[in-house]
């Protein structure tokens, strides 16, 4: 399977609007041909998933898998313990993302949902691809940095300082040369490119440069009015009831401007809650507020709660009913653990012997 771009990019020509005009360059190209794309794409099983996951990359998973994509859906348990001590109620978490996924119309007919623990071959990958990259250059990486900073734990723990590698392994084990991004997961994202140059020079042409496929991910803020969060209780569940979601968006933070405009320098709270409305209802979220004008917050609440309710009422319907067969969800994640270890295997395979090192 081929799965890089025709043109590959000087190795030099780094940066967001260089990764802008590849993920623009990959989008053509998709569409032409999806089938030859893998794509790996993934999230830490540490609660269940709101709508900022929907908006931000879930409803592009299942667009890139309608649109025929190869996609390899990994759910991270072993990664949960990058900034924590310990993974609480882990089966639960791992059962209950697979839900948000299959909800949300994730099919694993069409999709290879995993979860890490369960595809050893992969984790042995992180061994060699360890050896490729210096301590230095781990911790100039931006985004391990910004994650030291705001761990919960006292003392940074190996796995979080080689997280980036761990990922590298994530994305090459299946030689995914497509991965869904925002701009944040770049660094990251070079590190997985920096890994497969240096062990095809060093070792022998085994794995592709994965390309990012940089989305326009919308910024929805909690209800606090700061980064939406699973941990900071700020965030609007998928699984959510409609009363819930009544609920927390009548808590919701604004402003005292009782006319609603769409303005998210000046009025990121206020604007957010326009943002979610329009992205629910498929519209301009200028016209949407032109619309509430001067109903005020409850107006603009009121309009949120019925947008949100009506949008994701059939993902929740749909996410109760599977609900009621959690045999059916194990069996998922069997099928899928058994076809992502196949694959796994094989890579191990072709690096060992690139490695000389098939005894």
């Amino acid at each position: 399977m081929t799965t890089i771009l025709d043109t590959a990019p000087d190795d030099d020509e780094l940066g967001l609007p260089a990764a802008r005009r590849r993920s623009a360059a990959l989008e053509r190209q998709i569409h032409e041909r999806p089938g030859r794309f893998r794509a790996l794409t993934g999230d830490r099983p540490t609660g269940r998933l709101h709508l900022g996951h929907y908006f931000g990359t879930l409803h592009n998973r299942v667009r890139l898998q309608n649109l025929g994509v190869d996609m390899m859906v990994l759910i991270a348990d072993y990664q949960v313990l990058t900034d924590r001590d310990v993974a609480d109620r882990l089966a639960e978490h791992v059962e209950d993302l697979t839900l948000d996924y299959l909800a949300v119309g994730i099919d694993p007919d069409r999709a290879t949902v995993f979860t890490h623990s369960a595809v050893p071959a992969l984790n042995q990958l992180l061994l060699p691809f360890l050896s490729l990259v210096s301590v230095s250059e781990l911790g100039r990486n931006p985004t391990v940095k910004d994650e030291i900073a705001h761990s919960r734990q006292s003392a940074v723990s190996g796995l979080m300082f080689t997280y980036p590698v761990h990922q590298a392994a994530d994305i090459l084990f299946c030689k995914a040369g497509l991965v869904p991004v925002g701009q944040d997961q770049l660094p990251h994202l070079e590190v997985a490119r920096t890994v497969a140059r240096r062990f095809n020079s060093r070792y022998g042409p085994v794995f592709p440069e994965p390309e990012a496929l940089l989305s326009a991910a919308p910024l929805l803020l909690g209800t606090d009015g700061g980064k939406m969060s699973k941990s900071r209780g700020n965030a609007i569940a998928l699984a959510a009831t409609s009363d819930e979601t009544a609920r927390m968006i009548r808590g919701a933070k604004t402003d005292a401007d009782r006319n609603i405009t769409y303005d998210p320098a000046a009025r990121p709270e206020v604007s957010s809650l326009v943002l979610l409305a329009a992205l629910c209802l498929d519209r301009d979220p200028h016209e949407v507020a032109g619309e509430i004008g001067g109903r005020g917050a409850a107006g603009l609440k009121g309009v949120v709660t019925d947008a949100v309710n009506d949008r994701f009422a059939p993902i929740r319907a749909r996410r109760a009913e599977l609900a009621l067969d959690r045999a059916h969800i194990r069996r998922v994640l069997r099928d899928g653990n058994e076809w992502a270890n196949a694959i796994a295997d094989d890579t191990l395979k072709e690096v060992r012997e690139a490695m000389k090192a098939f005894y």
